[in-house]
């Protein structure tokens, strides 16, 4: 192979896709019936949603958050505790097309969010003296695609 195929050249663009910065955004822990309802027994039902959204910051910065909100009833009107947790993180996207930049802020950069979200969401359940909360893996791409065919459909 020659050079020029194996190198490309310093003025053609390369896509670029890269984590710039992942931060927690917001945290936040109720637990509006303690310290009575550690002494309750019971399973609570546990609730969970989970959003992203994504906002471009300049140029070719974006910021992407995932809100994960995971709710512990013990009945209707029974909040055992609700944990919500926002973490975001800066993505550098450039020389790729419009379609695709949209895909990779709905589907790629949750994906990579997405665990460190969950850990916290763990962590912090477990620290406030309940059992540890596993949360499932999301198929952020199902939701995107969802998403498309809703607004295709509206």
């Amino acid at each position: 192979m020659s050079k020029k195929e194996q190198a490309p050249e310093k003025n053609e663009q390369q896509p670029v896709f890269s984590i710039e910065k992942i931060y927690l955004k917001d945290l936040s822990l109720e637990v509006p019936h303690a310290p009575q309802i550690f002494l309750e027994g019971g399973e609570p039902q546990i609730e969970m949603r989970v959003t992203s959204a994504a906002e471009k910051l300049e140029d070719e910065f974006y910021n992407v958050t995932v809100t994960v909100t995971v709710t512990a009833k013990m009945t209707e009107e029974k909040i055992l505790f609700l944990n919500e947790v926002a973490q975001s993180g800066i993505f550098r996207i450039a020389n790729i097309p419009e379609d695709d930049v949209e895909l990779l802020l709905a589907v790629a950069a949750p994906n990579i969010l997405f665990p460190y979200a969950r850990e916290t969401v763990s962590n912090t359940i477990t620290r406030s003296g309940f059992p540890p909360v596993m949360l499932a893996p999301i198929n952020f791409e199902a939701m995107y695609q969802a998403e498309q065919a809703n607004a295709g459909n509206a």
